[in-house]
């Protein structure tokens, strides 16, 4: 089964409350098995436009695994300080896994 991401880019507009919304939101991460992969202030951009001026990429087990962490109740709970804070895209990518190639 594919792993799962979820891939937010955020234009953060009060610092401290991004604050408020990381302390609220860290422990449904763990709860939700997830991994943070990355926290960047400053992508590379290679082509086109970024949104925002932070990106977090998070890995869950499954596409299951990282929809049931955004809707459970406890992250859900600090959404709202995070719409407070910062203008956010967020999106959920299914992982690629590469065909087995013949012997």
């Amino acid at each position: 089964m594919p792993k799962g991401y979820v891939v937010l880019t955020e234009a953060v507009k009060d610092p401290e409350g991004m604050g408020a919304y990381s302390a609220a939101s860290a422990p449904s991460l763990g709860r939700g098995g997830a991994s943070v992969l990355s926290v960047d202030a400053r992508p590379t951009i290679l082509e086109g436009q970024w949104h925002g001026d932070r990106t977090v990429v998070l890995e869950f087990e499954s596409v299951e695994a990282a929809q049931a962490w955004y809707d459970s109740e406890e992250y859900q709970a600090a959404v709202p300080l995070r719409h407070a804070a910062a203008d956010t895209n967020a999106v959920i990518l299914e992982g690629f896994e590469m065909p087995a190639r013949p012997s």
